[in-house]
């Protein structure tokens, strides 16, 4: 019946938050209300700790792209950054409007632009950072995506985009898509080789700082940790590991998976 009658985004994350089964996923995807509550959240999380970790310091101006309910532009805004939220779904619930209610019950000033980022409204050299959350692999043509990025940053401005699903062949995206839990419901999700990521933003002048593998960082093992993978990995081993080691195994591991869809992120700073 889903199959047969697809949802927009708004009533996929709805019908999500609905089923009781999937309680802690939309709790883990910061979908439950009120937003500011999942936004607090948000940036308390180890996720948040990563990111803010390659931030460069003091705080310029920063733009997030494909912002949803905003609570990476809200954690950017409250650590100093002045920021412009792009979000191109108008929704109450998971578009502009939230970010616009989150912004209202917090108080914490966030410019929000309803618009996509393969044609960003903005003039070049706008900003010191470019953040994107979960976003690039949505880019219907990934080199414009990444080259209007590039366009708008300011010559040694940052862009981190985190989470992105990677595949090793594009064979594999059927299988990544059917295991996806909305997917089936809004037809919204896609992913690319890493290879495609890495060129996309090379060609549009960014040079690449850091690619984290999937068990490299918080940022892509979040709701997990870090400390939660190296716990599991030297109970596996049963031997008493260093710190380091145990993070050397753990990319090792990450960049041998084949798992469609896992999750990469990607820290450049513009030419």
């Amino acid at each position: 019946m889903i199959k047969n009658h697809p949802m927009n985004w708004e009533a996929s994350v709805v019908w999500l938050r609905d089923q009781p089964e999937h309680r802690q996923l939309v709790r883990d995807c910061f979908f439950d209300d009120p937003v500011l509550r999942a936004a607090e959240r948000y940036r308390a999380s180890t996720e948040w700790s990563a990111v803010r970790a390659f931030l460069p310091n003091p705080p310029g101006k920063a733009l997030d792209i494909g912002s949803g309910r905003g609570i990476a532009a809200f954690a950017l805004a409250r650590d100093g950054w002045e920021t412009t939220a792009l979000e191109p779904d108008s929704s109450p619930l998971v578009g502009a409007g939230a970010i616009r209610e989150l912004s209202r019950q917090s108080g914490v000033a966030i410019r929000v632009v309803e618009n996509w980022g393969e044609r960003l409204p903005f003039d070049d050299r706008s900003f010191d950072l470019a953040h994107a959350r979960q976003v690039l692999h949505h880019a219907k043509d990934l080199r414009k995506f990444c080259a209007e990025i590039g366009r708008v940053l300011k010559p040694g401005g940052l862009c981190i985009a985190t989470r992105e699903h990677v595949l090793s062949a594009r064979a594999d995206l059927p299988a990544f898509l059917a295991s996806h839990p909305l997917h089936a419901l809004y037809g919204g999700e896609n992913a690319y080789l890493l290879r495609e990521y890495i060129d996309a933003l090379q060609s549009a002048g960014l040079s690449i700082r850091r690619v984290l593998s999937p068990l490299e960082s918080d940022i892509n093992l979040y709701p997990g940790s870090l400390v939660e993978a190296r716990g599991r990995l030297a109970a596996k081993l049963k031997l008493p590991l260093p710190e380091w080691f145990l993070n050397l195994l753990l990319s090792w591991r990450s960049r041998l998976s084949a798992a469609p869809g896992r999750l990469y992120t990607f820290v450049c700073a513009r030419s």
